[in-house]
């Protein structure tokens, strides 16, 4: 399984379509179709859509349909935002004022899109990215998950930060553990590929062996690199500054795939992601238009040309 997240965004006149068959054309066999609602802050027990991240239902379902016409199987990807954030404050941190107010409000939202990956034949559901302080919620979760059961029949699937997925309390109800595997390769700004991919090798030996030691099928639910100067070392710092650097994420993704590459423990991934237009100017994490493009469709063994950022 190899593939790429695509947001649903407000006014999205189609863009995710189109991205689509880009990634389509990449020899990817899946497809994220990221989706959000957001709370006004790390207190607030309040979850609903925003004008500002939710797309509209009805473009999550023409995604789902043009996902199939493409060959791909989605992963319908709902993601929490929060609107207001202080220093060290998001969404892995949360302290809702009203735990079950907003443990209640997380499932309407969870299953709002269970029923839509339903109706669409998405191969998958992710009911949970990066929501550390409630993974020894165990209760709460086997609850969710047995209501997602009833309107979803496909596989399951819970995105725990690379720091924080040794203590995940609902792992038996799960088909795949997913990581957010925005691991730190590095202190360095210059470091080398070699230097890069023996500490992809160490973070895949960890992943691998706990996930053996769990039981559970093991996919990289984000993985991706800012062609920015300094992503090895934060790759996860998406409001971080500096100089394009569009070999430094070559490099980070040509380490991921010596570190992977053949190894039978990885059940998958999904590359974070394919938006925007890219190319050389860019400093997002969007590999398209930029070398890191044919690094991944050298990896997915794709036959067509790459993407252009200019169209």
């Amino acid at each position: 399984m190899r593939g790429f997240a695509v947001g649903i965004y407000p006014g999205d006149g189609g863009a995710a379509l189109r991205r689509i068959d880009e990634v389509a054309a990449t020899g990817a066999t899946w497809v994220a179709l990221v989706v959000s609602w957001e709370q006004d802050d790390v207190r607030s027990s309040a979850i609903a859509r925003s004008p500002r991240v939710t797309g509209a239902d009805a473009d999550l379902r023409r995604a789902l349909r043009r996902a199939r016409a493409r060959g791909l199987r989605a992963l319908v990807f709902p993601i929490l935002t929060v609107r207001q954030t202080r220093m060290g404050e998001w969404r892995g941190a949360l302290r809702p004022s009203d735990a079950s107010a907003w443990w209640l409000a997380y499932e309407r939202f969870i299953l709002h899109y269970a029923a839509l990956a339903a109706d669409g034949s998405a191969a998958a559901l992710l009911i949970g990215s990066e929501l550390g302080f409630s993974e020894g919620w165990r209760d709460r979760w086997y609850h969710l998950i047995s209501g997602v059961e009833r309107v979803f029949t496909g596989r399951l699937v819970y995105s725990a930060n690379w720091d924080h997925y040794r203590a995940i309390s609902f792992l038996p109800r799960l088909d795949h553990l997913g990581i957010s595997a925005y691991f730190e390769l590095t202190g360095r700004t210059d470091a080398s590929e070699a230097e890069l991919t023996r500490a992809w090798r160490r973070a895949a030996a960890e992943l691998t062996a706990h996930a053996r030691a769990s039981g559970i099928s093991l996919w990289l639910t984000e993985v991706g690199y800012p062609s920015r100067d300094g992503a090895a070392a934060r790759p996860w710092d998406y409001g971080a500054t500096g100089p394009v650097d569009l070999e430094e994420q070559r490099r980070c993704f040509a380490a991921l795939v010596a570190a992977w590459d053949g190894q039978a423990d990885l059940a998958g991934l999904f590359v974070w992601n394919w938006w925007g237009e890219g190319g050389p100017r860019d400093r997002d994490y969007t590999p398209r238009g930029k070398p890191a493009e044919a690094v991944l469709r050298a990896w997915f063994g794709a036959t067509s040309r790459p993407a252009s950022a200019n169209r």
